[in-house]
């Protein structure tokens, strides 16, 4: 590695071809989000700022730049689904970034299946080989460090019932890459997965 740093501060611009701070901070799980209006109207979209945050109970969440259809329906339902997007549903996933008047439906244009959720109302994808069926935890507007608000809002959910296909499940262990997740990783189209070729294992210091 070369000893010369790149500088620049954000607020003044980063003065390269992208901003590569989506690239660093990656790859990056995609939140596939499946929710339903209050009239039932089915809404599926992904979001590159994904995560998961606590172990119990679960909690999950998604960050929307904007507000978008998928913040406004969880805020009013209380409820939506995570769907594992893999290597197969890329671009079914890709399909459903598009920006569509309110109401249509994104299942319909890409080619999934809405599967009835166990324990909410939001569809799952049923050719997803994980969902989680979630509950709102919190939805936050994100502010700068001056404290303005931004156009941004971090939503949290609670993860109140799993569903995982069990081909993915070897000896009670969910493999990771088996399922072939997709992750984003920045630039403008740049997407990765997982192979367990690249896997190596470390063991922390307390466990040792």
């Amino acid at each position: 590695m070369s000893k010369k740093r790149y500088y620049y501060e954000p607020s003044v611009g980063h003065g390269l071809p992208h901003d590569p701070l989506n690239a660093i901070v990656g790859p990056r799980p995609i939140g596939w989000i499946s929710s339903c209006n209050l009239q039932g109207q089915r809404n599926l979209a992904p979001y590159s700022f994904f995560n998961c945050f606590n172990y119990r109970p679960p909690i999950i969440g998604f960050a929307s730049s904007g507000w978008k259809d998928s913040v406004q329906n969880i805020l009013d339902t209380k409820e939506f689904v995570w769907n594992l997007t893999t290597r197969p549903l890329a671009e079914q996933m890709n399909e459903t970034s598009v920006t569509l008047p309110r109401g249509e439906d994104e299942f319909q244009r890409a080619g999934l299946t809405p599967v009835a959720g166990t324990k909410v109302n939001a569809s799952l994808v049923a050719e997803s080989p994980v969902n989680f069926e979630c509950r709102l935890s919190q939805c936050i507007r994100l502010t700068s460090a001056d404290g303005d608000e931004l156009n941004s809002w971090l939503v949290l959910g609670e993860v109140v019932a799993v569903h995982i296909d069990e081909e993915l499940l070897i000896d009670g262990i969910y493999q990771t890459a088996l399922a072939k997740p997709v992750l984003r990783a920045g630039g403008p189209t740049a997407y990765y997965t997982v192979d367990e070729s690249l896997r190596f294992d470390l063991v922390r210091p307390d466990a040792r």
